[in-house]
């Protein structure tokens, strides 16, 4: 790496799970008016976009944005997995596996081993493991807008 590139890689890392939480909060809680969509993002995009400051202009802190990404990683986590426990939603159990192959995944990163035999680290694994969580979540995605889509036309009819 040099470091544009550890730049580059750290704040598309906390942008996109910055953005994934709001996300999250933002269907759980199904906050569906502009102003309370508006008072869940612009304190996190604030946060976040601060963050992203710091880390460009101040000092690039591996450990620092690895804290602030399990923090908000675990925190969206919880979001769904709770969410998941009380709906009846069809697919929630799309969402279980996530969450559980999502905690399971967070272990790697947070170990941090040298590569074994020269050839694979634990970020290199968490790569590796963390892209089935992609095909869950937009699973679960397309899914959810069919469920919601389907239960608001049956209110219309």
């Amino acid at each position: 790496d040099v470091e544009l590139t550890e730049k580059l890689d750290y704040s598309s890392a906390v942008a996109l799970v910055g953005y994934s939480l709001i996300l999250a909060i933002l269907r759980v809680f199904d906050l569906r008016d502009e102003a309370s969509r508006v008072m869940v993002a612009a304190p996190l995009v604030a946060f976040v976009t601060t963050h992203i400051l710091y880390l460009n202009f101040y000092k690039l802190d591996y450990g620092l944005n690895m804290k602030v990404c399990m923090a908000m990683g675990v925190a969206q986590l919880l979001i769904w997995g709770i969410w998941a426990g009380i709906t009846s939603h069809p697919s929630r159990w799309k969402v279980w596996l996530f969450v559980v192959w999502g905690s399971l995944v967070v272990f790697l990163e947070m170990l941090d081993f040298p590569p074994y035999k020269g050839f694979v680290d634990a970020h290199a694994l968490w790569h590796a493991v963390s892209i089935p969580l992609t095909y869950f979540c937009w699973s679960f995605v397309q899914d959810d807008a069919e469920f919601r889509t389907s239960t608001l036309l049956k209110k219309i009819k």
